[in-house]
Order: C-alpha cells, then sequence, then structure tokens
C-alpha cells in the first residue's frame, strides 16, 4: 500500500466502525422495545390493520392493481437523478402527474417494502426509510384513507424493521405496520403456474387494500443476478419458499403473474453492487444517483440492470416477465421523464 492509499483506507475503516456502532444500537434498541413488548413476533403488529378472510379455495392470485392504461408519452415513468431521496421522490411523482394522479382521497394503499434483513440502511440490504417515508407521505396528502407497510423478513420481522429504521418511518409518515402473523397466510395457485401451486402467501394483509406501491432498493443477486422491483415480490411468500432458490428466475417470473401493482419505486440513489443480497460492507456499494418511479415493474428493473452496469441477459427473469406480459424490459419506448435534481 503506498502513502497516498493511506488516509483512504483509514476513512474507510472510520466509516465502516461508525456503521457497525449504529447496527449495534438498532440492535440495542430493537431489543429494548421487544423486551418492553412482551415478545418479538408481536411488538409492530397492528390489531387494526386489515384481517383475512378465511379461504377454503386456494386463490389464483393477489389482484390488479394498476390504473387503466394512460395515453402514449410521459406518464408512465420518470427517471430522476440526485442524492436526496425525498426530493427525487416528490419530484419523479409530480412529473407523472402527482401523487393524486395514482391515489385518490379514501383509498386503502399498501406499501410492499424490502425488509428482508435486520441490518441498517446505510448498508443497502433494504428499503431506505427516507424513500419509504416520501411515498407514504405523499399517499397519506393525497388523501388516502389508510397506508399499511408490510414485508415478510428473513430475518426476525421485528429487528428487520426496526433495524433498518423501516418501523419508524412508517410511523412517522402515519402510517401502519403489518408483520406476518400466521392468520395472514392463504394457499394460491397461479393459473398455469409450475411453482406456485397451494403455496402460502400473505394474502390478509390485501384485504382492503385497492392500491399496491413496491418501493425497493437496487442490489446485486448472487442467484438472480439482482434483486430489485420483481424480485422484491418475493416477500409475500410465505413457507419454506429458499426451495424455489432452485429455480429462481422461474418463481420471479411467477411472481409477476401474481401481482400487479400501481406504481413502482426503484430506489438506486446508492445500488448494492457485490456480495447481493445481503451485502454487510459499505465497500459493496456504490453511489448510482438515480431513482425510477414507473407503473411498470419490468421497465423499472430494466434501469436498474443498467445501474448494475450489467445487461438483460445478464438478469433472465426481466426478459421472462416480458414475455408473460408483466411489462416492457425496453423502457424507453415508455418515453421515461428525465429529471435531474442534482443543485
Amino acid at each position: 500500500m503506498d502513502n497516498h492509499s493511506v488516509p483512504k483506507e483509514q476513512e474507510r475503516l472510520q466509516t465502516d466502525m461508525l456503521n457497525r456502532r449504529d447496527f449495534l444500537k438498532r440492535v440495542g434498541y430493537a431489543s429494548g422495545l421487544a423486551l418492553a413488548t412482551g415478545g418479538l413476533g408481536l411488538a409492530l403488529y397492528d390489531p387494526k390493520g386489515p384481517v383475512p378472510t378465511e379461504v377454503r379455495k386456494a386463490l389464483t392470485g393477489l389482484g390488479n392493481y394498476s390504473l387503466p392504461a394512460m395515453a402514449a408519452g410521459p406518464g408512465k415513468m420518470a427517471i430522476v437523478r440526485g442524492t436526496d431521496r425525498v426530493l427525487m421522490v416528490e419530484r419523479g411523482v409530480k412529473a407523472l402527474g402527482g401523487m393524486e394522479a395514482f391515489i385518490q382521497k379514501g383509498d386503502r394503499v399498501l406499501i410492499k417494502v424490502n425488509a428482508a434483513f435486520a441490518t441498517p440502511a446505510s448498508l443497502g440490504a433494504t428499503t431506505h426509510p427516507d424513500t419509504l417515508a416520501a411515498v407514504a407521505g405523499l399517499c397519506i396528502k393525497a388523501g388516502a384513507a389508510q397506508v399499511l407497510v408490510t414485508d415478510n423478513p428473513i430475518n426476525d420481522p421485528y429487528s428487520s424493521f426496526e433495524i433498518s429504521g423501516l418501523a419508524d418511518a412508517t410511523r412517522t409518515a402515519g402510517a401502519r405496520l403489518i408483520t406476518p402473523q400466521a392468520a395472514l397466510f392463504a394457499p394460491v395457485s397461479l393459473p398455469g403456474g409450475k411453482l406456485l401451486q397451494n403455496w402460502p402467501v400473505m394474502a390478509g394483509a390485501f384485504t382492503g387494500v385497492n392500491k399496491v406501491i413496491v418501493v425497493s432498493p437496487v442490489k446485486d443477486h448472487q442467484r438472480a443476478g439482482a434483486s430489485m422491483t420483481l424480485k422484491n415480490l418475493y416477500g409475500f411468500l410465505g413457507g419454506r419458499r429458499n426451495i424455489f432458490h432452485q429455480d429462481i428466475n422461474g418463481i420471479i417470473t411467477e411472481l409477476s403473474q401474481l401481482l400487479k401493482p400501481t406504481l413502482c419505486v426503484l430506489d438506486g440513489t446508492v445500488s448494492m453492487m457485490t456480495n447481493g443480497p445481503t451485502g454487510g460492507s459499505l465497500s459493496d456499494l456504490k453511489d448510482t444517483g438515480t431513482l425510477v418511479i414507473a407503473t411498470d415493474p419490468v421497465a423499472a428493473d430494466a434501469v436498474g440492470v443498467e445501474l448494475l452496469g450489467r445487461t438483460l441477459s445478464d438478469v433472465p427473469y426481466i426478459l421472462m416477465a416480458q414475455a408473460a406480459g408483466a411489462g416492457q424490459a425496453d423502457y424507453r419506448r415508455l418515453n421515461p421523464v428525465l429529471l435531474n435534481t442534482r443543485t
């Protein structure tokens, strides 16, 4: 190591130390709250949230929450460059007609985040709390009667939401957090599906919901090539879902048929370039300065692939989802609005 590289190395080590302190602080806070409330699993459960109806026959999907087809031109996608997530969300949504174009007064909105791991937001493995807060806040401002936030994390749900900062962002925005409970899951058999047959899915979280927004980070994924909007839908699955890793592209393609969201927000302000989906080091991350807001999850993910420096052939499920009718991989055909919020 030459003398010029020493200051950079010291800076990196100091940053990692601060990151570990942040992690330990959040772990301690989460553990303390859990003990105070009498258990991890119920600590964040909102008893006033949606409850499932009894399902005797397997569902065929989670629903189509997309809006009627818009006219050609601006309105389907905005690609925003910058570093301020809140400003990027606000400008991007405004460019598409404002949140009122998607959420009307009295709507009940479900926001699907990626809260898979009990790690701080600074590591980029989960949806950033600033992005969630901005989206939820705009929904409430547009007149939504209720905004719900959910995921079925890989790690302990309470710790994942709390340590990632997503629980606090949910509370601050005035939304309600729905954590996975056994009663929320119902079997789903996707028509024509090979993998999703009588599989438990968190359908109960959708009771009374009429709009769905998917808010995702841009991440590397060792098996799938990338984890973005479509891969985020994996979090609705229950059971031993890791068995689907044997056909990761197939399951993500079927997930693209399971749910049609109203809006997708893909946050590539900072992207996880390596060691995904868990990461664990700031060295895995890169400032890519881009946030995508789109009605088309396939198009959104196609932009994310470029942020990761990859091609569509590196992430097969995107073209597979397009072939299945889930969206358009050639996102330029949507005539995206291009914005720059950098000053």
